[in-house]
């Protein structure tokens, strides 16, 4: 319904998609039912697919424990993955994911897939300096002269 008011107000369907969160194919198809039969026609129509496993309550919870880390439920670092996820859903609604599907629900929650940097503690950062500032420039290759002709580029006349 809130796609139609959208619609309604002469907004573009892409933006409307946006809006919404659905491709925008739907909101094309829910256009043109608009235009045939009115908000009605828009009603009819049920959900599409299998109902989610984790209602919005659950979700909300499920979003609470991310927040508190990984450390709470036992592991030694900060860092979220979706089998840790998914093994937080098992334990706090019983229901299973495969981790390979917990990134739609990352996504959907607004949890974007990050990997940290990773830098030894040991980083010199003085010595990485000295290094890119005066030894790189030694040790790196020059570019041939361009006025300097290639033994493989001159035939013979």
């Amino acid at each position: 319904m809130e796609a139609a008011r959208l619609l309604r107000q002469g907004i573009p369907q892409a933006e409307v998609a946006r809006q919404v969160g659905v491709h925008r194919q739907s909101v094309s198809r829910w256009a043109v039912e608009l235009e045939a039969k009115g908000r009605r026609g828009l009603k009819k129509a049920g959900r599409a697919g299998r109902k989610p496993r984790l209602t919005e309550k659950e979700l909300g919870k499920l979003e609470r424990g991310l927040e508190r880390g990984p450390e709470a439920l036992g592991y030694a670092n900060g860092l979220w993955t979706t089998a840790r996820v998914a093994e937080l859903i098992g334990q706090e609604f019983e229901v299973e994911y495969h981790p390979g599907h917990v990134w739609r629900i990352l996504r959907q929650l607004g949890w974007s897939c990050q990997r940290p940097t990773g830098r030894a503690k040991e980083r010199d950062e003085k010595a990485i300096a000295h290094w890119k500032k005066v030894l790189w420039p030694e040790v790196r290759k020059t570019p041939r002269e361009k006025d300097e002709p290639s033994s493989s580029s001159t035939r013979p006349d």
